[in-house]
């Protein structure tokens, strides 16, 4: 049995003292465990306030030539901002449901963001929902040491107008919380969902 597995049950054997609704909370877990998660797409994306999609369409640059990035540069502060679509789907019979939910997101298994999405979600069984993620982050390392979304934006600019090419792993880790009463409980560990960053996905 792998550590998930028996944080997972330590964690159903915690909540089973809470009383009643225990066993419909049991099966919400359980069914948010049986869910697939897909990124579907990384919108509206800035780079000290540079819309990232006009980059992609100039034949040449540097982002360090950027001045907010110049300027990012000698204040150690580049903000990025993008808007990143979760969806989730429910193959199981029984309703899966999070109150809120902690994030982080990694670039080529870079720390790039970590944050709490305050929304409940509730997935019906069967359905799929789309969770919009608004990412706010200070990229200053990553620019400052080797440049990762200059490397990634130059591919994208070659591969655009060809076929949908990898360029480049995007990783985001979810922690969801579920009340019990009036009581938050977190999720044992984190759920992993990878995706391949390509030309198609940054549109």
């Amino acid at each position: 049995m792998n550590d998930m597995k028996k944080r997972l049950l330590l964690f159903l054997f915690t909540i089973s003292i809470f009383g009643c609704g225990i066993n419909r909370q049991a099966q919400q877990i359980k069914a948010l465990e049986n869910c697939t998660y897909k990124i579907t797409g990384v919108k509206q994306i800035t780079i000290a306030g540079t819309d990232v999609k006009q980059l992609m369409d100039q034949q040449s640059f540097s982002l360090t030539s950027l001045p907010g990035v110049a300027l990012g540069l000698l204040r150690k502060d580049i903000p990025l901002k993008a808007n990143l679509n979760l969806e989730i789907t429910n193959p199981s019979s029984n309703l899966a449901a999070i109150n809120q939910f902690e994030y982080k997101i990694l670039v080529n298994n870079t720390d790039l963001a970590e944050g709490v999405v305050n929304q409940s979600v509730s997935i019906a069984q069967g359905q799929t929902v789309t969770v919009p993620v608004q990412l706010m982050s200070n990229i200053y390392g990553l620019i400052s040491n080797g440049n990762v979304f200059n490397d990634i934006i130059k591919a994208a600019q070659k591969g655009s107008s060809s076929k949908d090419e990898k360029l480049g792993l995007l990783t985001i880790k979810i922690r969801p919380t579920f009340m019990l009463g009036s009581t938050p409980v977190k999720y044992p560990g984190y759920i992993t969902i990878n995706k391949d960053i390509s030309s198609k996905i940054l549109l």
